[in-house]
This record gives C-alpha cells, structure tokens and sequence, in this order.
C-alpha cells in the first residue's frame, strides 16, 4: 500500500519523505490556506517545490464546480508539473470533466466519495484514484471501513484499475485497517504516519535494552 501525506506543510512533507515511506502527497484548498498559501501565482510555486521534494504523485484540487471551470482549472494544474493529479470532486460536472481529462492524458484523482455507486462512476470514467472519505463517514454514525472492503470488492469483481485512496484518516488504526481491506493508497496527516511507530513494549524493551547496555560500559 502507497503511503501519501496529507498536507501541504512542507516541513511535515521533509519529515515523512525523510522516513523513506513516502509515495506521494495530497492538498486541498483549506490545506494551502493553513499555510498561507494564497493567490494562483504562490499556489503553483508551492505545488512546484512540493513536486521537486517528493517523487511521486501529488494531488492538486480544483475548486471549480462547472465543466468548463474543472477544465481550465485543472489543465493549469496539470501544467505545473507530470507528477500533478488533478482532484476532482464527485459531482455530475466533475464526473464529465474526469471522462475528458482521461480522455486526454491527464490523470485524477475524485474526491469526496462518500458511497459505492459514487466509487464506479469514478472508475468508469477512468480516474486514477477514488478518495473515500473515512473518518468523515465515521462522524456520520456510519463505518467507513466498511465502504473501503465494498469499493475493493466491486473492483476485483469488476476490473477497475481505478485504485482506493483511503482519505480523511483521523488514527493509525485507519491506516492498518485500510491496508487489511484493499486499499491501494492512504493518505494522512503525518500525526497518524508516526503513531504507527508507537507501542509500549517497544519502549519498555528499549528502555531494559539500555539500561543492560550500560552494564557493558
């Protein structure tokens, strides 16, 4: 399974690249905005040294709601650099506007999936990534694991080589479960990606490990 980070802080970028896990990044406009990212001109510069920092790929979303508007936006956006994925949110003009980019070599990645039948028309349309959102599902009251082993279902049966991106992760539970039901992708805060590495008999046979250690000293 990928591991993405979802920030656009670039110190948090360097500490999980640094790792030497990192395949890949994904941001949004309120992610920008969290770093003070404003304007069309500092936003490509930004998406530009990200690219440069991580080689993978890196989703960049439009905020355009019309086709015409998730075209011009999303060919910009495509411009910066090859590892850029459009993010597309699905919408009926976002579903129009994936079948265009695939049709024209720009791969997507749709957002905002919130249920099965939103997971096929992406794939149908040939979106590279389909982002089911968990943790907000799990806010609802409904499981958003359970959504993940679906959409892996439907595409082993059907073929699809749209791959599952498990998005909004709120614990490191999320990320093993994700792994467990087919996930290809998850992506997620860096808090998440470090609370991986925690256990506590890890600690304590660290702990035990040293203080034998200066025995031999």
């Amino acid at each position: 399974m990928k591991f993405f980070i979802d920030t656009a802080n670039l110190d948090q970028i360097k500490e999980a690249n640094d790792l030497g896990i990192l395949d890949g990044v994904t941001t949004n406009p309120s992610l920008m905005a969290k770093e003070g990212i404003k304007g069309e001109e500092a936003v490509t510069k930004h998406y530009k040294t990200i690219c440069e920092m991580v080689n993978g790929d890196i989703s960049a979303e439009v905020v355009a709601t019309d086709f015409d508007g998730i075209i011009a936006e999303g060919k910009k956006l495509a411009a910066i650099h090859k590892n850029i994925i459009v993010k597309v949110p699905m919408i009926k003009e976002g579903v129009k506007a994936m079948h265009w980019f695939t049709a024209n070599g720009i791969a997507t990645n749709c957002t905002l999936c919130f249920s099965a039948g939103q997971a096929i028309l992406a794939a149908k349309v040939g979106a590279k990534y389909i982002s089911p959102f968990i943790g907000r599902i799990d806010d609802s009251g409904w499981d958003g694991m359970q959504l993940i082993a679906q959409i892996a279902q439907i595409y082993e049966v059907q073929g699809y080589e749209t791959q599952i991106l498990a998005a909004s992760i709120r614990n490191p539970n999320h990320i093993i479960r994700a792994a467990e039901l087919g996930a290809h992708v998850v992506t997620s805060p860096l808090e998440s990606i470090l609370g991986l590495l925690k256990h506590p008999l890890t600690d304590i046979g660290l702990a035990k490990f040293l203080e034998d250690a200066k025995k031999w000293q």
